[in-house]
């Protein structure tokens, strides 16, 4: 197997893994019982068990906007500058699309919904479109924008800008959670973009540690470096609630509680610590991923190679079953074409199941995407330099 190969698989095998885990949480939310009560990660309410169910997802999100700046390197070996910079605003714009219409019809069913959640598929098309204009700068600022974005952008969380004007608008875009109306649509912006930007200009800049030329000792030396370097950083910021996060942690009534204090960083937006912790160890994983695949990974790789086909599949697929799984508790099925969040629908009160279904459902619904993606995958492999919009998917 050429070292070039292994670079590639490494990167799948995180994709895919991430890929998968998230899956975990989509079903929570439309399947747990006290989806519909509390939020998995308030200390006052959750267990350990249920906290981690939650918290492992927050890998999800900065490694797979991490890997696509990655992606979009590589991408742009085989392209000019400009060819690079025109794919990626497009692809963005592409995916910002998904997001409004085709993303959102998938978690609610319903068509004449009036929210839109501007959620992850948002901010990496966000990120892509001003990542296109950024490739052209000098590789050293882009690192320097990168770890600004990421690093101060917590100096700014104490900044409010209140009302519907353009103000508040560009601030809720740029930093600050928030929900805007536009006629009649409501848009929910949970994913503001600055640090997502930072998240893909540095793995961006990174991607260069996979490029043909790389020496892997190298890139093994770097990564391990910087991924344990990311962890000391978040233990000594976290640890003395010096600077990252704007929740500080307290110690709890047990040891467990305490550990889950510790690490309940905010992810809306991510904070820099939430990117320290979900960094550091997906770094040190690459390292070890490069180790030639055995039969369960090669599988695993099959998800990382079509995300976008998994993404949007799962999406589809978690609600069709639990559209079923109601029927099932005595709902009607329109129930699930939902007015509002799953688990703030007013119709579904009584809806759920215990965690333990959560955890086999999560594992029927990856192993029924499994076919879809493996073929998916073998097309596209097979088409891609005849046709040119599977790059787009």
């Amino acid at each position: 197997m050429s070292t070039a190969k292994q670079r590639i698989e490494s990167i799948d095998l995180l994709r895919g893994i991430v890929m998968i885990i998230m899956a975990l949480d989509h079903v929570r939310d439309y399947f747990h019982r006290d989806a519909f009560l509390y939020e998995p990660t308030d200390l006052s309410r959750t267990n350990g068990f249920l906290f981690f169910t939650r918290w492992i997802t927050h890998y999800c999100a900065p490694v797979f906007i991490f890997l696509s700046g990655v992606s979009a390197y590589l991408y742009g070996l085989k392209k000019s500058k400009k060819e690079l910079s025109v794919f990626l605003f497009t692809r963005g714009l592409w995916l910002v699309v998904l997001e409004l219409f085709v993303v959102t019809f998938a978690w609610t069913f319903n068509p004449a919904y009036p929210i839109h959640n501007l959620q992850v598929i948002w901010a990496i098309g966000i990120s892509m479109i001003v990542l296109s204009a950024i490739i052209y700068i000098d590789r050293r600022l882009i690192l320097l924008t990168g770890l600004l974005l990421i690093g101060l952008h917590n100096f700014l969380d104490g900044i409010h800008v209140p009302g519907d004007g353009p103000a508040s608008l560009i601030w809720t875009f740029l930093h600050d959670p928030g929900n805007f109306r536009y006629g009649h649509s409501i848009f929910v912006m949970r994913y503001p973009v600055l640090p997502w930007i930072g998240v893909m200009a540095i793995g961006y800049y990174f991607g260069s540690l996979y490029a043909p030329a790389a020496d892997p000792e190298i890139r093994k030396i770097t990564l391990l470096s910087l991924g344990f370097g990311a962890i000391s950083l978040f233990l000594i910021l976290r640890g003395g609630n010096f600077y990252g996060d704007a929740s500080h942690w307290l110690p709890q009534g047990d040891v467990v509680l305490s550990v889950c204090s510790f690490l309940r960083v905010t992810k809306y937006p991510p904070s820099f610590l939430f990117v320290l912790m979900t960094r550091g160890p997906a770094m040190i994983f690459l390292v070890f991923a490069e180790e030639p695949l055995r039969w369960f990974g090669k599988r695993i790789i099959v998800f990382g190679r079509v995300p976008m086909i998994y993404y949007l599949a799962h999406i589809f697929l978690i609600h069709a079953l639990a559209m079923l799984a109601a029927v099932l508790q005595g709902y009607r099925a329109s129930v699930m074409v939902l007015p509002t969040r799953v688990n703030q629908s007013p119709d579904l009160k009584g809806y759920g199941f215990d965690l333990w279904v959560v955890y086999v459902v999560w594992a029927g619904v990856v192993l029924m995407l499994y076919p879809l993606c493996k073929y998916y995958d073998r097309y596209k492999r097979t088409h891609l330099q005849q046709q040119w919009w599977l790059s787009y998917l």
